[in-house]
């Protein structure tokens, strides 16, 4: 009997809020759906919020309850998890009402809901680079803030989320064979990520392309890419020494040593045929010349 008694309360209950929203909704008394929506927020009932917010922003414009409108559909929209819109409101909360108390929490709840929208990795990355970019911005507005720490480490979060994906292009890259593309395109993440973790898994890939551009170039090529890949190969053993890469570095030198000897033995062969092709055309065309005469 207690069990139906509860049931039945929490129908009648919920039968009062759904009439007071929809009042609220057809209501044009301000401060009625000022007051309906403020519950909705206080419950956690977000969307029913929302929905009153939305329809009282008209109301409130340039009135002192605006402020408070703006600030709680934001908060609404974030534990929804609409953080794109969230964001939105949180920064035009805070670039509107500079002067009021929580415009910092606001530009940090902004900055936080573009951190929220960050796509996977293997995604376009165009909100994470909004995200980093907002977050920058806090940090330039408010330089002593004690989220600071925080945002610091959100944006280093962020940023290897860049360098990764730009590693897992590259990294394509070399699966394909493109071996060129792929040292290009590893080199740019070091270019473009000067700090990044990654650094020896680059430095391998970037090693392994070269020597096989190396020992799979054209003739025209060869000499200047053993040359690289050798060069290559002495940075690694200088700047990493002791290391795995640094054995395997010295390992493939070994072996572009070789390839470089028998690349100058093929040389001398090339340019000793083509000193012996160089003469006997030479030869034809003194005999040619000769029987003109």
């Amino acid at each position: 009997m207690k069990k139906y008694l509860l049931v039945l309360i929490a129908i009648i209950t919920l039968s009062a809020c759904n009439k007071q929203q929809e009042k609220a909704l057809k209501s044009a008394d301000k401060e009625y759906i000022l007051q309906i929506a403020n519950e909705n927020f206080e419950k956690k009932k977000w969307k029913d919020a929302l929905a009153l917010y939305e329809r009282l922003s008209n109301f409130v414009a340039g009135t002192d309850d605006a402020p408070n409108v703006v600030y709680n559909s934001a908060y609404a929209n974030y534990y929804d998890r609409n953080y794109k819109l969230a964001g939105h409101q949180f920064k035009n909360f805070s670039v509107t009402f500079p002067q009021d108390p929580r415009a910092e929490d606001a530009a940090y709840m902004s900055a936080l809901c573009y951190y929220e929208g960050s796509m996977d990795y293997n995604l376009d990355q165009t909100s994470t680079e909004l995200a980093i970019n907002e977050m920058q911005n806090f940090l330039n507005n408010y330089p002593n803030a004690e989220r600071g720490k925080n945002i610091n480490e959100l944006i280093d979060e962020l940023t290897y989320k860049l360098e990764f994906k730009a590693y897992e292009n590259a990294r394509q890259y070399y699966k394909m064979a493109d071996y060129k593309a792929a040292a290009t395109s590893f080199e740019n993440v070091l270019e473009d990520f000067p700090s990044t973790k990654l650094r020896t898994k680059i430095y391998d890939y970037i090693l392994k392309s070269r020597y096989e551009l190396a020992v799979n170039s054209i003739y025209d090529l060869k000499r200047d890419r053993i040359e690289d890949a050798l060069t290559f190969t002495k940075q690694i053993e200088r700047e990493m020494p002791d290391t795995d890469i640094s054995k395997t570095a010295l390992e493939l030198r070994n072996r572009l040593q070789k390839e470089k000897e028998d690349f100058a033995e093929l040389e001398k062969k090339v340019e000793a045929r083509k000193k012996e092709l160089a003469d006997k055309q030479r030869a034809a065309e003194i005999a040619a010349s000769t029987e003109k005469e």
